[in-house]
Protein backbone atom coordinates (compact mmCIF):
# COMPACT_ATOMS: atom_id res chain seq x y z
CA UNK A 1 0.00 0.00 0.00
CA UNK A 2 2.85 2.43 0.84
CA UNK A 3 6.53 2.37 1.80
CA UNK A 4 5.86 4.07 5.13
CA UNK A 5 3.67 3.00 8.01
CA UNK A 6 -0.03 3.74 7.55
CA UNK A 7 -2.96 3.40 9.92
CA UNK A 8 -5.94 1.42 8.65
CA UNK A 9 -9.48 2.67 9.10
CA UNK A 10 -10.24 0.07 11.76
CA UNK A 11 -7.23 1.14 13.81
CA UNK A 12 -7.77 4.89 13.57
CA UNK A 13 -8.86 7.08 16.44
CA UNK A 14 -9.24 10.74 17.32
CA UNK A 15 -8.70 13.31 14.58
CA UNK A 16 -7.55 10.70 12.07
CA UNK A 17 -10.75 8.69 12.52
CA UNK A 18 -12.81 11.87 12.06
CA UNK A 19 -11.03 12.63 8.79
CA UNK A 20 -11.30 9.05 7.58
CA UNK A 21 -15.05 9.21 8.19
CA UNK A 22 -15.19 12.30 5.98
CA UNK A 23 -13.23 10.81 3.07
CA UNK A 24 -14.24 7.16 3.14
CA UNK A 25 -16.24 5.41 0.45
CA UNK A 26 -18.39 2.29 0.55
CA UNK A 27 -17.46 -0.36 3.12
CA UNK A 28 -15.29 2.16 4.99
CA UNK A 29 -12.76 2.17 2.15
CA UNK A 30 -10.13 4.92 2.36
CA UNK A 31 -8.01 5.48 -0.76
CA UNK A 32 -4.34 4.66 -0.23
CA UNK A 33 -3.27 8.18 -1.24
CA UNK A 34 -5.26 9.51 1.73
CA UNK A 35 -4.10 6.74 4.03
CA UNK A 36 -0.50 7.68 3.23
CA UNK A 37 -1.11 10.85 5.29
CA UNK A 38 -2.27 8.93 8.35
CA UNK A 39 0.77 9.71 10.51
CA UNK A 40 0.11 13.43 9.96
CA UNK A 41 -3.67 13.88 9.70
CA UNK A 42 -3.29 17.64 9.27
CA UNK A 43 -1.59 17.07 5.91
CA UNK A 44 -4.49 14.83 4.83
CA UNK A 45 -6.86 17.62 5.75
CA UNK A 46 -4.90 20.09 3.61
CA UNK A 47 -4.70 17.63 0.72
CA UNK A 48 -8.44 16.94 0.73
CA UNK A 49 -9.36 20.61 0.95
CA UNK A 50 -7.19 21.35 -2.10
CA UNK A 51 -8.43 18.32 -4.04
CA UNK A 52 -12.10 19.01 -3.35
CA UNK A 53 -11.91 22.68 -4.27
CA UNK A 54 -9.77 22.22 -7.38
CA UNK A 55 -11.71 19.31 -8.92
CA UNK A 56 -15.08 19.07 -7.21
CA UNK A 57 -16.40 22.53 -6.37
CA UNK A 58 -19.61 24.05 -7.67
CA UNK A 59 -17.74 27.29 -8.44
CA UNK A 60 -15.71 25.62 -11.20
CA UNK A 61 -16.85 26.24 -14.77
CA UNK A 62 -14.62 23.88 -16.74
CA UNK A 63 -16.53 20.58 -17.08
CA UNK A 64 -15.54 18.11 -14.39
CA UNK A 65 -14.87 15.36 -16.93
CA UNK A 66 -12.28 17.58 -18.63
CA UNK A 67 -10.64 18.48 -15.32
CA UNK A 68 -10.31 14.71 -14.78
CA UNK A 69 -8.87 14.41 -18.31
CA UNK A 70 -6.21 16.95 -17.39
CA UNK A 71 -5.51 14.92 -14.26
CA UNK A 72 -5.01 11.74 -16.28
CA UNK A 73 -2.80 13.64 -18.75
CA UNK A 74 -0.55 15.18 -16.10
CA UNK A 75 -0.37 11.88 -14.19
CA UNK A 76 0.60 10.04 -17.37
CA UNK A 77 3.32 12.61 -18.09
CA UNK A 78 4.61 12.03 -14.55
CA UNK A 79 4.36 8.22 -14.96
CA UNK A 80 2.00 8.01 -11.97
CA UNK A 81 -0.03 4.91 -12.75
CA UNK A 82 -1.96 5.17 -9.49
CA UNK A 83 -3.49 8.54 -10.39
CA UNK A 84 -3.95 7.57 -14.05
CA UNK A 85 -6.07 4.57 -13.11
CA UNK A 86 -8.08 6.36 -10.42
CA UNK A 87 -8.85 9.42 -12.49
CA UNK A 88 -9.39 7.61 -15.78
CA UNK A 89 -12.09 5.60 -14.01
CA UNK A 90 -13.57 8.89 -12.84
CA UNK A 91 -13.32 10.35 -16.36
CA UNK A 92 -15.15 7.36 -17.83
CA UNK A 93 -17.92 7.60 -15.25
CA UNK A 94 -18.41 11.34 -15.79
CA UNK A 95 -18.18 11.27 -19.59
CA UNK A 96 -20.47 8.22 -19.87
CA UNK A 97 -19.02 7.42 -23.30
CA UNK A 98 -16.61 4.49 -23.27
CA UNK A 99 -15.55 4.88 -26.90
CA UNK A 100 -14.64 8.54 -26.46
CA UNK A 101 -12.99 7.88 -23.10
CA UNK A 102 -10.79 5.17 -24.59
CA UNK A 103 -9.87 7.42 -27.53
CA UNK A 104 -8.84 10.16 -25.09
CA UNK A 105 -6.72 7.66 -23.16
CA UNK A 106 -5.10 6.36 -26.35
CA UNK A 107 -4.14 9.92 -27.33
CA UNK A 108 -2.73 10.51 -23.85
CA UNK A 109 -0.67 7.33 -23.95
CA UNK A 110 0.61 8.29 -27.43
CA UNK A 111 1.51 11.78 -26.11
CA UNK A 112 -0.66 13.11 -28.93
CA UNK A 113 -3.43 15.28 -27.46
CA UNK A 114 -4.09 16.67 -30.94
CA UNK A 115 -5.47 13.21 -31.83
CA UNK A 116 -7.94 13.19 -28.93
CA UNK A 117 -11.67 13.72 -29.61
CA UNK A 118 -11.59 17.14 -27.96
CA UNK A 119 -12.32 20.73 -28.93
CA UNK A 120 -9.45 22.96 -30.03
CA UNK A 121 -9.46 24.88 -26.76
CA UNK A 122 -9.33 21.63 -24.76
CA UNK A 123 -6.35 20.46 -26.80
CA UNK A 124 -4.68 23.81 -26.11
CA UNK A 125 -5.32 23.33 -22.39
CA UNK A 126 -3.50 20.00 -22.61
CA UNK A 127 -0.56 21.67 -24.36
CA UNK A 128 -0.45 24.24 -21.55
CA UNK A 129 -0.67 21.51 -18.89
CA UNK A 130 2.19 19.58 -20.51
CA UNK A 131 4.43 22.62 -20.57
CA UNK A 132 3.60 23.46 -16.95
CA UNK A 133 4.33 19.85 -15.96
CA UNK A 134 7.54 19.30 -17.91
CA UNK A 135 9.01 22.79 -18.36
CA UNK A 136 7.32 25.11 -15.87
CA UNK A 137 9.86 27.91 -16.16
CA UNK A 138 9.30 28.05 -19.93
CA UNK A 139 5.58 28.83 -19.66
CA UNK A 140 4.99 32.35 -20.93
CA UNK A 141 2.13 34.82 -21.09
CA UNK A 142 1.68 33.77 -24.71
CA UNK A 143 0.43 30.37 -23.55
CA UNK A 144 -2.23 32.01 -21.39
CA UNK A 145 -3.11 34.41 -24.21
CA UNK A 146 -3.66 31.42 -26.50
CA UNK A 147 -6.09 29.82 -24.04
CA UNK A 148 -7.94 33.12 -23.81
CA UNK A 149 -8.01 33.47 -27.62
CA UNK A 150 -9.60 30.04 -27.94
CA UNK A 151 -12.43 30.89 -25.57
CA UNK A 152 -11.39 30.32 -21.97
CA UNK A 153 -11.95 33.19 -19.58
CA UNK A 154 -9.37 33.98 -16.94
CA UNK A 155 -11.22 32.10 -14.19
CA UNK A 156 -11.27 28.96 -16.33
CA UNK A 157 -7.57 29.39 -17.07
CA UNK A 158 -7.00 29.49 -13.32
CA UNK A 159 -8.93 26.21 -12.97
CA UNK A 160 -6.74 24.57 -15.64
CA UNK A 161 -3.63 25.88 -13.89
CA UNK A 162 -4.75 24.64 -10.48
CA UNK A 163 -5.70 21.15 -11.66
CA UNK A 164 -2.31 20.83 -13.36
CA UNK A 165 -0.51 22.03 -10.23
CA UNK A 166 -2.59 19.81 -7.94
CA UNK A 167 -1.69 16.68 -9.88
CA UNK A 168 2.01 17.56 -9.71
CA UNK A 169 1.55 17.44 -5.93
CA UNK A 170 -0.62 14.31 -5.88
CA UNK A 171 1.67 12.42 -8.26
CA UNK A 172 4.72 13.17 -6.14
CA UNK A 173 2.89 12.14 -2.99
CA UNK A 174 2.08 8.77 -4.56
CA UNK A 175 5.41 8.17 -6.31
CA UNK A 176 7.52 9.32 -3.39
CA UNK A 177 5.71 7.11 -0.87
CA UNK A 178 5.08 4.05 -3.04
CA UNK A 179 1.28 4.11 -2.95
CA UNK A 180 -0.40 1.28 -4.81
CA UNK A 181 -3.99 0.75 -5.86
CA UNK A 182 -4.19 -2.48 -3.83
CA UNK A 183 -7.46 -2.40 -1.90
CA UNK A 184 -8.67 0.82 -3.52
CA UNK A 185 -11.96 1.13 -5.36
CA UNK A 186 -11.14 3.01 -8.54
CA UNK A 187 -13.09 5.98 -9.80
CA UNK A 188 -14.78 7.16 -6.63
CA UNK A 189 -14.76 10.90 -5.92
CA UNK A 190 -16.57 13.49 -3.81
CA UNK A 191 -19.92 13.71 -5.57
CA UNK A 192 -21.48 16.63 -3.74
CA UNK A 193 -19.94 19.63 -5.48
CA UNK A 194 -22.40 21.98 -3.79
CA UNK A 195 -20.84 21.42 -0.35
CA UNK A 196 -17.08 22.04 -0.10
CA UNK A 197 -17.08 20.38 3.33
CA UNK A 198 -18.52 17.09 1.99
CA UNK A 199 -15.49 14.93 1.17
CA UNK A 200 -17.24 11.55 1.09
CA UNK A 201 -16.35 9.33 -1.86
CA UNK A 202 -19.20 7.61 -3.62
Amino acid sequence: MAWIKTIAYGEASGRLKQLYDRVKGPDDNVDNIMMSHSLRPHSMEGHMALYKNVLHHTGNRVPKWFLETLGVWVSSLNACGYCVEHHFAGLKRLLADDTRSQAIRAAIEARAPDKAPLEAKEKAAMVYARALTERPSDVSQAAVDELRRLGYDDGEILEINQVTAYFAYANRTVLGLGCSTQGDELGLSPGNSEDPADWSHG
